[in-house]
C-alpha cells in the first residue's frame, strides 16, 4: 500500500467512505436495526456475563436481560401514554385556549399591518384546502413509516439474542482480518469501544431519568400545565445531539400555549429548559459519561444531519455512537489516522501552518485491554 501514489491512496480513501455511504441509504432498513442491536448487546453484555459465572444456562442468561429491556421500555411506553392521554382529556380547554391566542395574534397582525380579520380568515380558508390535500399524502407515507418501526422494534430481540449467542464467532472473524502482530491494537479497539457505547448509552439513560424529573419536577411545581410531558419528550429529544433540544423547546413552548392564555408560563417554560439544560451539559453529563466520547461539535451536527437523511429519527440517535466507533478505528489504523484527528476534539496546541511537529501523526499507545465489567 505504501507504494500506491499518494492522491491514489487519498481517492481509494474517499471513494470507500462514498460506498460506505451508498450502502446504508440502500439498506437503512436492515442495517440499523442490527447497529442497534449491536449498540444494546454492548450494555446487555454486562448482565450476560454476571449470568454467566454464575452458572445460568447460556440461552436463559440471554434471554433474561433481554426481558428486563422489554420490560423497561414497556415502562416508558405506558408513562408516556398516560401523559398524552391526559393531554387529550384536556382538549377542550386547550381547543378554547388556541382560540383564543389565535384572536390575540389576529389582532396584533391587524395593528401591524393593512389586513383586516376578515381578510385574514380569507387568506387562511384559501390555504386550507392545499394543507389538507398535502397532509393526505403524507398519510400513506406516515403508515409506512409506523409499519417500518413495527418491523424494526419486533427484529431487535431477535438480532440481540443472536449477537450475544454468536459474540465468539463474530469476534473470530474480526481477528482473522488482521495478522497477528495487529492482534493487540484490535483487542484494544474492540474493549474501548465496548467500554465507549457502554458508557455513551447508559449516560444517555441516567441523563433522561433526571432531565425528566428535573424538568418535570421544577415546573409542576411551578404550576404548568402538563409539566411530566414536556419533561419527558424534551428529555428524549434532547437525546439527539443540538437539534433535539431546539426541536425540544418549540414543542415546550407549543404546548405550554394550549395550556394557558397568559404569555408568563412560557417565558418560565423556556428559562427553566435553559437553566436544566446548562446543568446538564456543562455539570451532570460530563462527569456520568466523561471524555470518553471525544467528538468535535462540527461532525457531530453533520453526524446527527446525515444520520437523519439516511435512516430518520433512529440514524440521528445513533450518529455520535456510530462516529465514536468509527474514531477508535481510525486511531488505530495507520492508513486512516487522520480521519480520526479530522473526527476528534484534539486541538493543536500550535498553528500546523507555523510548527512542524503538530503536522505529524501521533503514536497510539496500546494496551493489552481488560474485558468489560
Amino acid at each position: 500500500m505504501n507504494e500506491i501514489p499518494l492522491t491514489v491512496k487519498r481517492s481509494i480513501e474517499l471513494l470507500g467512505l462514498f460506498l460506505l455511504g451508498t450502502i446504508l441509504v440502500i439498506g437503512s432498513d436492515i442495517i440499523m436495526p442490527v447497529i442497534m442491536a449491536f449498540f444494546i448487546s454492548l450494555v446487555l453484555l454486562p448482565v450476560f456475563r454476571f449470568l454467566k459465572r454464575n452458572k445460568f444456562p447460556e440461552a436463559l442468561a440471554i434471554v433474561l436481560p433481554i426481558l428486563m429491556l422489554v420490560i423497561f421500555l414497556a415502562g416508558i411506553v405506558w408513562f408516556f401514554s398516560a401523559q398524552v392521554s391526559n393531554l387529550v382529556e384536556d382538549f377542550p380547554r386547550i381547543k378554547n385556549n388556541v382560540s383564543i391566542h389565535l384572536k390575540s395574534l389576529s389582532d396584533w397582525v391587524s395593528s401591524i399591518s393593512h389586513y383586516s380579520a376578515k381578510e385574514q380568515l380569507d387568506f387562511i380558508n384559501k390555504y386550507t384546502n392545499e394543507v389538507v390535500s398535502f397532509a393526505g399524502k403524507k398519510m400513506s407515507g406516515v403508515a409506512v413509516t409506523l409499519s417500518s418501526l413495527f418491523v424494526f422494534v419486533g427484529l431487535l430481540p431477535i438480532y440481540i439474542y443472536l449477537i450475544l449467542f454468536y459474540k465468539d464467532i463474530l469476534l473470530r472473524f474480526i481477528f482473522m482480518w488482521f495478522n497477528e502482530s495487529n492482534h493487540p491494537k484490535v483487542k484494544e479497539a474492540i474493549y474501548e469501544t465496548e467500554t465507549i457505547i457502554k458508557s455513551y448509552l447508559i449516560g444517555l439513560l441516567i441523563q433522561v431519568t433526571y432531565m425528566t424529573i428535573l424538568l418535570g419536577g421544577i415546573l409542576m411545581v411551578i404550576g404548568i400545565k402538563h409539566a411530566l410531558l414536556i419533561g419527558v419528550i424534551f428529555s428524549f429529544l434532547n437525546l439527539i445531539p443540538y437539534i433535539g433540544a431546539l426541536i425540544g423547546n418549540v414543542i415546550g413552548v407549543l404546548l405550554t400555549l394550549t395550556s394557558s392564555t397568559e404569555l408568563w408560563p412560557i417565558v418560565t417554560v423556556l428559562c427553566v429548559i435553559a437553566g436544566v439544560q446548562f446543568l446538564d451539559n456543562n455539570i451532570l453529563m460530563p462527569r456520568i459519561v466523561g471524555s470518553k466520547v471525544k467528538i468535535n461539535a462540527l461532525f457531530s451536527i453533520l453526524g446527527v444531519v446525515i444520520g437523519g437523511s439516511i435512516a430518520g429519527v433512529s440514524g440521528m440517535f445513533l450518529s455520535m455512537p456510530i462516529i465514536a466507533v468509527l474514531k477508535v478505528i481510525f486511531d488505530r489504523t495507520e492508513i486512516f489516522k487522520q480521519w480520526g484527528v479530522l473526527l476528534g476534539d484534539e486541538r493543536p496546541a500550535k498553528n500546523p501552518m507555523v510548527f512542524s511537529t503538530f503536522r505529524r501523526k501521533a503514536a497510539i499507545e496500546t494496551k493489552p485491554g481488560v474485558e468489560g465489567k
